[in-house]
């Protein structure tokens, strides 16, 4: 006889491969449904059971999938044992455990076995796949490994052979029913062969007079389970919102900041440009701003550029580093606007582990100062160069080592907490917000968004039970992707690049379906938006500020540190010994400019002199002189020794200074290239000089 059976879990195993020894890595069961039919294909047998959750709760996620939530599990479930007991009798009577991607059905179930009586009894039988190449070749959908054909699911098969599909998806009585009717219809059609499952072509025979046309389905009843499940998933707790509440605040009241923002270098995933970042917060009246890329700190230049700009912080800066030297016995002063740099990681297990894929969870880390900085950047790097494996990752190991003067927030819906007690559990999370507060204590702060989303108001419903439990402070923040809410379809197009996918082909998951967010609400809402949204809990607004207090402001921005060139006494100016200038540069670089101009053109006409002395001024205004001495005397060097030199490349052949010193050996102003594109005021870096020896 056949057994066809189907399980409901708490989610999925962390490792695919581990073996069921292994009860941290597999989910819990909490549906254990199965159908035995004899070798004709007649019913025997239906059993269906829910599993009372003894030691572990149903996560949000998985109720939202299969209906089952804790609540109902507790009322309805039997103990383990019993259902393990009923099941292993009918296993008894059975060669064969059919199934559906029947190896995730034999984990679980076998782990189960194991946790209660410390054996598998399905070892003892033989498992029949109805998800294998066979199927595929049979649907030929597209979209798999290698080209291949994909593998089907349960549905996509279900049709194939019945072009009708079937109620209550996700439901392990219902997904028995389907996989019982598919198993027989391919035996029925020779797809899965007599040899197959040792039997003849006798036992062919039969079963085909047995069934002369298409199986039918036995016929659950479909409104009673329909009902279950819409009183299994219940209501969506949320927080109250600003509607419900009487509490009166107004945002010229409140000194709020967004901690949790994209940029474009969150490269395909944000389009948030810099500059226009720390604008917004500056324009909406916001006490500061922080920028929190993904897994780099790409960012972090512009940005603090953009932060030192500000009116009135160079000089709260520079005034604060007198006091703290002790050159002045003054107070701090407070900055007018306050600049985090922060970065968004992914945590893994393991950054090292290659042998599967372990994105992490996304965790948000901010620096306090420069040293905190340091910090993200050595972290940065870390994942970059060691930890890469589709993503930048790195783990707590490394993140301990480094913590000094880092602020860490839970993160978003794929922060460690908030994943583990929506997919997982709640023990699970607890253990992990219990790790980030041991480790990070004060700096450590639940993050709160509301982005209109089911699974956001359940989860912050918990994270303000923990912070009230744990006295852990949480803030408000929005996850901004975008600048502004129009801004959402072009980002939704960005999406649509980095996964190759048509912008026409709707949002969702599986076959069909494509990446995207879930809804335009992840922009930089102004303060008024933000206090309407969390009028409720005014302190998650205020906590902002709080660790705005905790940062302090640092220059990453530094004049290019070049070798002190060594020029003629006759150009030296000793003025620039006194205030670091560079006169003496500038003069001798005209000097050799002019000379080798000479040598260059014969006559210096208005147009070739009106060219030098542009570029010169802008050398001298962007402080380069010495750059162009150094590479100067370096070519000449080469020649002098008989070393072949180039001619030049690159945007560097624009330049008639670089012609005219023997950098170069082509005439830019004849072949009427633009100096501008080689060096220009706005360039923030030094510029390539190409030489070829």
């Amino acid at each position: 006889m056949f057994l066809i059976f189907d399980t409901e879990t708490t989610g999925f195993p962390k490792d695919w491969n581990a073996p069921i020894t292994d009860l941290a890595n597999w989910p819990r069961v909490v549906q254990l449904a199965w159908q035995i039919h004899d070798d004709q294909g007649a019913l025997v047998e239906v059993q269906d059971h829910i599993i009372y959750p003894d030691g572990f709760d149903i996560p949000f996620n998985s109720t939202k999938i299969h209906g089952i939530s804790t609540e109902r599990a507790r009322n309805e479930g039997k103990p383990l044992e019993e259902v393990l007991a009923l099941f292993e009798a009918s296993i008894d009577k059975c060669e064969y455990l059919i199934g559906h991607n029947v190896k995730f059905d034999l984990n679980v179930t076998g782990c189960e076995y194991y946790r209660v009586k410390g054996e598998n009894p399905l070892d003892e039988k033989t498992p029949v796949d109805s998800c294998t190449e066979t199927t595929a070749e049979l649907c030929q959908l597209s979209g798999g490994r290698g080209g291949r054909y994909k593998l089907p699911k349960l549905e996509e098969l279900y049709f194939h052979l019945f072009k009708e599909g079937f109620a209550e998806a996700h439901n392990a009585a219902f997904d028995v029913e389907a996989t019982a009717r598919v198993f027989l219809e391919l035996v029925r059609l020779n797809i899965i062969t007599p040899e197959s499952i040792g039997k003849d072509q006798d036992f062919l025979n039969r079963f085909k007079i047995a069934n002369p046309s298409t199986i039918q389905a036995i016929g659950l009843a479909v409104e009673e389970a329909k009902k279950k499940r819409i009183q299994g998933l219940g209501k969506s707790e949320a927080i109250s919102t600003a509607a419900s509440k009487s509490t009166s605040l107004h945002a010229a009241d409140v000194e709020f900041a967004h901690l949790h923002n994209h940029t474009q270098f969150s490269i395909l995933q944000a389009t948030t440009v810099v500059a226009d970042l720390v604008n917004a917060a500056l324009d909406n009246g916001h006490a500061g701003v922080a920028i929190t890329d993904l897994g780099n700190l790409m960012g972090a230049f512009h940005f603090n550029r953009s932060i030192m700009k500000v009116p009135g912080n160079r000089e709260a800066y520079e005034h604060n580093e007198k006091v703290k030297a002790g050159e002045l016995d003054e107070p701090l002063k407070e900055y007018p606007f306050v600049g985090v740099i922060g970065c968004e990681f992914y945590v893994c297990e393991d950054r090292l582990d290659r042998s599967k894929k372990d994105d992490g969870y996304q965790i948000v880390v901010l620096s306090k100062n420069k040293n905190g900085y340091h910090n993200l950047a050595k972290l940065s790097s870390e994942g970059m160069l060691n930890g890469y494996y589709y993503v930048p990752r790195i783990d707590k190991s490394v993140l301990l080592e480094h913590k000094e003067d880092l602020i860490v927030l839970s993160g978003g819906l794929r922060g460690e907490v908030q994943h583990l007690y929506l997919n997982v559990g709640e023990v699970q999370a607890r253990a992990a917000l219990e790790w980030w507060h041991e480790h990070f204590g004060e700096d450590f702060y639940l993050e709160l968004n509301r982005h209109g989303l089911d699974e956001e108001n359940h989860v912050n419903l918990q994270l303000l039970k923990y912070a009230e439990e744990y006295g852990i402070k949480y803030i408000a923040a929005n996850n901004t992707f975008y600048l502004t809410q129009d801004n959402a379809d072009a980002h939704d197009i960005l999406l649509c690049v980095k996964e190759g996918a048509q912008k026409s082909t709707p949002i969702g998951r599986g076959r069909g379906f494509r990446y995207g967010f879930p809804n335009q609400q992840f922009y930089f809402k102004s303060k008024e938006e933000m206090v309407e949204l969390f009028l409720d809990i005014p302190e998650a607004l205020s906590n902002t500020k709080e660790i705005l207090d905790k940062v302090e402001l640092y220059p990453l921005e530094r004049n290019v540190l070049l070798p002190a060139f060594d020029i003629p006494k006759q150009f030296q100016d000793p003025q620039d010994a006194l205030d670091g200038g560079q006169r003496g540069e500038n003069t001798y670089l005209r000097h050799l400019t002019y000379e080798g101009a000479k040598a260059r053109y014969g006559k210096i006409t208005p147009e070739i002199e009106e060219r030098l002395d542009f570029e010169l001024e802008t050398i001298s205004r962007t402080g380069y002189p010495g750059y162009f001495l150094i590479v100067q005397d370096f070519c000449e060097a080469a020649r002098q020794m008989g070393v072949s030199v180039g001619p030049g490349r690159g945007s560097a052949a624009g330049s008639a200074v670089a012609y005219a010193t023997g950098i170069t050996n082509i005439d830019p102003i004849k072949y009427d290239l633009l100096f501008e594109r080689f060096l220009n005021p706005e360039r923030v870096s030094l510029p390539d000089i190409d030489i070829d020896f």
